[in-house]
C-alpha cells in the first residue's frame, strides 16, 4: 500500500484525525532520522514504516473501542510500537499509555519524541515492574507468550486484556501454553499481513 492509501486507511477505518495524522507524520520522520545512528528498527523496513510499523499497530485500536478510558502498558515498546502510535489515537481521551521499555538507547528516543508529540505517557525500564500494571497489556515483537502470561499472573493483580500481534503460527503458540481456567482468548485476522494473527486474551481474576 502506498503511504496516502494508509494514511486514508487510518482515518477512514480506524478514526485517526487529522491531528493524529500529523503527529504520526511528526514520529514517522524523526524515527528515520534516528534510525540513521542507531537500529531501532530494521534497515529493511525503513521504505514501509507507514505499513509494517504505523498501520500494524494502530489496527489495535479495534480492539480497545470497548473502553473508555483505561491504562495500557506496551511491553517491549521498543521505537514506540504500539505504545506511541496508540498514545496519538488517545491524546484527548483519559487512557494512560506505559511504554515499557529496557534498551536505554531506545528509552531516550522515547522520551525525545513523546516530548516533542506532547504525549502524556510514563516510560517504564522493566516489565516486571508492579509500576507496569494496567488495563490492557499490548505487546509487539516481544517475548514468547508462556512469559507474557507469566508476567500477566504475576504482576497484573486486577481484570485485564492482553492483544498480541503474533504471525501465522499463533494458534499453535497458544497450543504449547498451560491456560487457567480464567483465561479465555480469541484471534483476530490482521489488517496488515493476512496470514498473521492478533491474540486477545480476556482475563478474569
Amino acid at each position: 500500500m502506498k503511504e496516502i492509501e494508509i494514511i486514508e486507511s487510518l482515518q477512514n477505518k480506524l478514526g485517526f484525525t487529522n491531528k493524529a495524522i500529523k503527529k504520526l507524520t511528526v514520529f514517522h520522520d524523526y524515527l528515520l532520522n534516528w534510525n540513521k545512528k542507531y537500529n531501532l528498527i530494521s534497515k529493511n523496513t525503513e521504505n514501509h514504516v507507514w505499513s509494517r510499523h504505523i498501520l500494524d499497530s494502530a489496527q489495535l485500536v479495534r480492539f480497545i473501542k470497548d473502553f473508555r478510558s483505561a491504562s495500557i502498558s506496551d511491553l517491549g515498546s521498543g521505537a514506540g510500537f504500539p505504545g506511541i502510535v496508540l498514545a496519538i489515537f488517545y491524546e484527548d481521551n483519559p487512557f494512560h499509555v506505559k511504554l515499557v521499555e529496557k534498551s536505554p538507547i531506545k528509552r531516550i528516543f522515547l522520551e525525545q519524541i513523546t516530548s516533542k508529540l506532547a504525549l502524556n505517557v510514563q516510560i517504564i525500564e522493566n516489565a516486571y515492574s508492579n509500576k507496569a500494571s494496567a488495563d490492557i497489556i499490548v505487546c509487539r515483537a516481544f517475548k514468547k507468550l508462556k512469559e507474557i502470561i507469566k508476567i500477566s499472573r504475576e504482576i497484573y493483580e486486577k481484570p485485564h486484556k492482553i492483544i498480541i500481534l503474533k504471525g501465522k503460527d499463533a494458534q499453535a503458540e497458544i497450543n504449547t501454553l498451560s491456560l487457567q481456567k480464567n483465561y479465555s482468548y480469541s484471534l483476530e485476522s490482521s489488517m496488515t499481513e493476512p496470514k498473521s494473527k492478533i491474540i486477545i486474551f480476556q482475563v478474569k481474576k
